[in-house]
């Protein structure tokens, strides 16, 4: 399992991925240059985990798109709820 991150940081990156959403990729080196390009964060520690957690919003975003939503039928919850 993975570490839970704070509110900051995922208010961060996903402003950021709103709005340059074109430049992050789900590779972490070239997160963390962008991420110190955009913002002022003076912590390195915390850049990084921006960083990582937008290589991660990327990869998420990119499974979403390939992959369409499955939907469940009314006749799956019905034999269950008679």
């Amino acid at each position: 399992m993975g570490r839970i991150k704070t509110l900051l940081v995922k208010r961060i990156a996903n402003k950021l991925v709103k709005e340059h959403g074109q430049e992050f990729t789900s590779e972490f080196n070239k997160n963390k240059e962008l991420v110190e390009k955009y913002t002022n964060v003076s912590s390195t520690k915390m850049r990084n985990v921006i960083a990582g957690y937008t290589a991660r919003l990327v990869k998420q975003r990119m499974i979403s798109e390939s992959q369409p939503r499955r939907r469940m039928h009314e006749e799956d919850l019905s034999k269950f709820y008679e």
